[in-house]
């Protein structure tokens, strides 16, 4: 599978809540590197292994956020490395306020599986109350 499809696939199975098919693409020593400016985020937002990753940041979505989602308008491959620009919607909990916040993610894929997540968000766009 390319890269490329691979992410794609992971994107799919969180729109579609499936998180731990998302958890499963995860190489065992993922590294997963989250903006600080998100409320749930404590320490230097760096997660390693998937179950730090589902603990730490995909459970923790649902508690602040409504209809949290992922909108991709592009996804670019370059060796080992896949890019999604792209948007964050919902809704702060808290305040009932809708958001829309740009957001880039970089991907590194080893061995079919993907092992580093780094991403750039712009969290002052309503992903904090």
């Amino acid at each position: 599978m390319k890269n490329i499809e691979l992410a794609k696939t992971g994107y799919k199975k969180f729109s579609e809540g499936d998180i731990d098919g998302v958890l499963a693409m995860f190489d065992p020593k993922m590294e997963w590197h989250e903006c600080n400016g998100f409320p749930f985020i404590e320490g230097d937002g760096i997660f390693t292994g998937p179950q730090a990753v589902g603990n730490g940041v995909f459970s923790k979505l649902s508690e602040y956020y409504d209809h949290f989602n992922v909108e991709i308008e592009e996804l670019m491959e370059s060796g080992d490395r896949v890019i999604m620009e792209g948007y964050y919607t919902g809704t702060w909990k808290a305040t009932g306020k809708k958001f829309k916040a740009n957001a880039v993610h970089i991907w590194t894929v080893k061995n079919g599986k993907l092992s580093r997540f780094f991403q750039a968000v712009d969290t002052a766009a309503g992903l904090n109350p």
